[in-house]
């Protein structure tokens, strides 16, 4: 059994890292604004099931091994910045497209393509998985026992505090983006703009280092 005390610290603690806007917020703010507010929730939803993905890797042991293999923590890091590139390039390509298309963007990207596409993002991200091996095992009571499952219960936490928060963020830019859709040259600005966004976030994926 989990410890109370552990757990309400870990949501603490997991809280204040997730208000703190990085490459997850920032690309679900992007596909709110650029699909509409159930694209950016479908995007918050498929990053944290790939998040999971990361805690239960960590659970049962290959958390520990990205931590410590350069080689790993690399492939992972640039396989995520590489998809984040390709999608800001598709965007910059069809930002003309969100003028006239608005609803049929919508259409052509389902809500489950949507949703892979989160979940993606989300489980090559990975300065996660490496926040998720340092932190989980310190707040894991190994007396108690069933130490992976404790792990997975943590984070089912922070997942769920992640999901509210980002989906937050999705409804506050799916709203603003009503504004945009009255002008057609400030459609053009969201997907070129939104483009961009995500090429420098996956630049910056590449080019940031290990903190050991």
């Amino acid at each position: 059994m989990l410890p109370t005390g552990h757990l309400l610290t870990f949501a603490l603690i997991s809280f204040v890292l997730i208000i703190v806007p990085g490459p997850n917020v920032l690309f679900v703010i992007t596909r709110s604004l650029m699909l509409g507010r159930a694209a950016g929730v479908g995007t918050a939803v498929g990053g944290q099931i790939g998040v999971y993905a990361q805690v239960a890797a960590v659970a049962f042991g290959i958390g520990a091994l990205v931590e410590r293999s350069v080689t790993l923590f690399t492939a992972i890091k640039l396989a995520g910045a590489v998809y984040l590139v390709w999608l800001g390039i598709q965007g910059i390509r069809h930002r003309g497209a969100l003028r006239n298309a608005l609803n049929e963007i919508t259409e052509r990207k389902t809500i489950g393509r949507i949703v892979r596409d989160g979940i993606a993002v989300g489980v090559s991200n990975p300065k996660s998985i490496v926040f998720f091996a340092a932190v989980l095992p310190q707040f894991a009571d190994r007396q108690a026992g069933h130490v992976p499952a404790q792990m997975l219960l943590l984070g089912a936490v922070f997942m769920a505090i992640a999901l509210l928060c980002d989906s937050s963020w999705a409804l506050a830019a799916g709203t603003a983006r009503a504004w945009f859709a009255r002008s057609p040259r400030r459609l053009e600005l969201v997907g070129g703009t939104g483009g961009l966004v995500l090429i420098g976030i996956g630049a910056s994926l590449a080019l940031s280092g290990r903190h050991d």
